[in-house]
Parts: structure tokens; sequence; C-alpha cells
């Protein structure tokens, strides 16, 4: 009697504490498996920009990282660890914070009148996607919503996401646009090395300075991080559209402006140190690596169809950068870099590196981000809808 009631109140503190003890421990694993993919990371972006790859040689080898660290858990030690998305917010807006610094002096007005023209190619890319999807549902026998989430451009974690929400197949949706993603950061950076020659600069000098450890700047760095933390934060909360990097861009724009305006500050100018690019581009490669570490096997048959459906996507994105050299007056490159079908952060990015036209790209990859995903619940009902008229009539 006395034993069963000294058992029981152990027993009781055991389920109490243990969801906590779980919690604790699956922070530390994903902590320990971000700081392994940042350490090889690193070390590979040093590789990579000893042969000139280019200003976001990090991405790559942030890819590499993310899917060799995640497929050595999965083989040495039986443990398959979701992909971070923590960690690809704050790169977003650690790269929103760089992009909007240098776009602070940029002239936005005048970029905002081709508005017009970014909401008629992202529309373009979105009906030309839903096309797609329909395509590829009926050449691999998959229902219409997840072939949709496939193929629509979008962000990899929100489509996976939401497949899941709809009890839908999640590795298929995350693998599709995990290959357009790596695809469009591939192909579109090596296209504009080889036609910008030697316009396309190196990305950090190797035994260059990182940061700067003068204090004024030391203590700006910290300051607008704690700002970038607080706007940033609320906008993930309440799911703001593109929240994160938005934000971070918006801090980055007014930042200096700001300090300007403030009477009881001198004349001190902040620009984010190459750190910060740095580590938001390792952090935008690891997880898209940890999706391909993240893959379970598949058939060849699924994985060719996945391969014509990115196919169809990058013809799409080419047809649209064609129709916004007829519809404008920009140049072929920053057609094709405004229309590139996903990887925003990263063409953005890219653009950057080339120092051409940063604003017209940032702007149109903006307006598609915001247009995306304010309209996902009323392509998911369509497709919801749809699928169930498919499904009836089959």
């Amino acid at each position: 009697m006395n034993q069963s009631l000294s058992v029981a109140p152990s027993l009781e503190e055991h389920t109490h504490e243990n969801p906590v003890v779980s919690k604790q421990q699956l922070f530390t694993k994903q902590l320990i498996v971000l700081v392994l993919e940042m350490l090889l990371a690193l070390p590979l972006g040093l590789l990579l920009a000893k042969f000139q790859i280019g200003r976001i040689a990090w991405i790559f080898g942030g890819i590499a990282a993310g899917t060799v660290v995640l497929q050595g858990c999965r083989i040495l030690y039986q443990y398959s660890p979701q992909p971070n998305r923590s960690a690809r917010k704050v790169g977003m807006a650690l790269v929103g914070l760089t992009v909007g610094a240098s776009n602070a002096h940029g002239n936005l007005a005048s970029v905002a009148s081709g508005i017009p023209i970014f909401i008629f190619l992202t529309l373009f890319l979105l009906l030309s996607g839903s096309c797609i999807g329909y395509i590829y549902s009926r050449l691999s026998k998959t229902n219409l919503l997840t072939s949709m989430l496939a193929t629509v451009p979008g962000g990899v974690g929100i489509m996976a996401a939401i497949a899941a929400d709809y009890n839908k197949n999640v590795s298929l949706v995350a693998l599709v646009q995990a290959i357009r993603v790596t695809s469009v950061v591939v192909l579109i950076p090596f296209i504009a090395k080889t036609s910008a020659g030697n316009y396309y600069p190196q990305t950090l000098p190797i035994n260059g300075a990182w940061l700067n450890f003068d204090p004024s700047q030391l203590e700006l760095l910290l300051l607008v991080l704690l700002i970038t933390g607080l706007v940033v934060y609320p906008a993930i909360l309440f799911k703001i559209p593109a929240g994160d990097f938005f934000g971070a861009l918006l801090i980055g724009i007014g930042f200096n402006p700001l300090l300007h305006w403030l009477p009881f500050v001198g004349d001190i100018s902040f620009s984010p140190p190459p750190l910060i690019n740095l580590l938001g581009q390792m952090l935008l490669g690891i997880t898209i690596g940890e999706y391909w570490g993240d893959k379970p096997n598949f058939r060849k048959r699924t994985v060719g169809y996945a391969l014509m459906s990115v196919g169809m996507t990058l013809i799409a994105g080419a047809i649209a950068a064609l129709l916004a050299m007829q519809l404008t007056s920009w140049d072929w490159l920053t057609c094709l870099l405004v229309t590139a079908p996903g990887g925003s952060a990263e063409m953005i990015l890219v653009s950057l590196a080339l120092n051409h036209n940063v604003e017209i790209v940032t702007t149109g990859h903006l307006v598609r981000l915001i247009a995306i995903n304010s309209s996902l619940p009323l392509w998911v009902f369509l497709f919801r809808c749809l699928d169930e008229q498919v499904s009836e009539s089959v």
C-alpha cells in the first residue's frame, strides 16, 4: 500500500516533466545541428570564393552543408531533424537588412510606378504555375491540391506547411519546391556571371574585414539588430506576408535617415558589415540544403515528373522575362532576375552582387511575395474545390 502511494507521485511528476524535457532536448539537438551546419558552411564558402563563384558563394556552401549534416544525422545517428524554418526567417531578416541598406539611397519612388507591370508578371507566373500543376497532376496521377502546392512558385516551407495542414503529400511538395528553388539559385547566377563577365565581383576579400570593431559601429549594429528583431517578430507572429524580409528591408532603408534626423546624434552613417550578409546567405542556403537532406527515397519516375514540372516552370519564367522586355525598357538581365520563379531573396542578392538595378529587382520580388502570400487562402480554396470536382468525376 505504501509502495503504491510512493510510486504514484513519481509517475505523475514524470508525465508532467516529460513534455518540457522533450522540448528542451529537441531545441538542443536543433541548435547542435545548426552549429554543425554553420561550421561546415563557412569553410565551404571560403573554398568556393577562391574559385571565383561570386558573391553568393555562401549560399552554395550553406546548401552543401545542410544536405551533408542532415544526411549524416540520418545515416550515422538514425536521427531525422526537420528543416529549421526559424533559421530561414533569421536569414531572410539579415539579407533584408543588407538589401535595405543598399537601397537606402536608391530612387524607389520611380520604381513604384512599375508596380502594375510587376503585378501583371506575378499573375502570369501564378496562372502558369496553375496550368503546370494541372498537367503535373494528370501525368503523375497525383491529387490536384498536392500538385498545385508543389508547382506554384512560393516558399518551400510555406507550401510544405499547407500540405501538412490538409494531410497531403508533404515530402512530394517539398521535393518539387526544393528542386525549383535550387535550380533557380544555381542557374540564374551562372547565367548572370557568364553574361556579365568581369562585372561579377568576388564574394568577400578573404583577408578583408568582415566586421567593423569600431565601438560606435558595434553599438549601431546591436541597435539595428534589436530594432529588426522587434519589428520582424510581430510580423512573423501575425503572419504578415513576407514579414521577415519586408520588415528588415524597411529597417535597412530607414535606419540612417532616422539617425540623421535625431538632434543628439552626430554625423554618423551605418552600413551592415559583410558578416551580416555572409550569415544571412549561409542560413538561406542551409535551409535549402536541409530539404534535400530530409528527402526520403523517391522512385525515379517521381523524380522525373518533378524535374519535368520544374523545367516547365523555368520556361514560364523565361517567357515572363520576354514579356517584361516588351513592356519595359529594362535590359534582359534585369527582366530575368525580376521574373525568376522563386528564390526571391537569392535573386535580390544576385542583383546586389552585380550592383545591377537592385531597386527594380527588389520591388518586383517584394510585390510577388506579398501577392502570393496574401492570395494563398483563395488559391488553396480554389484548388480544393477543383480537386473535389475531379475526384467526383472519376
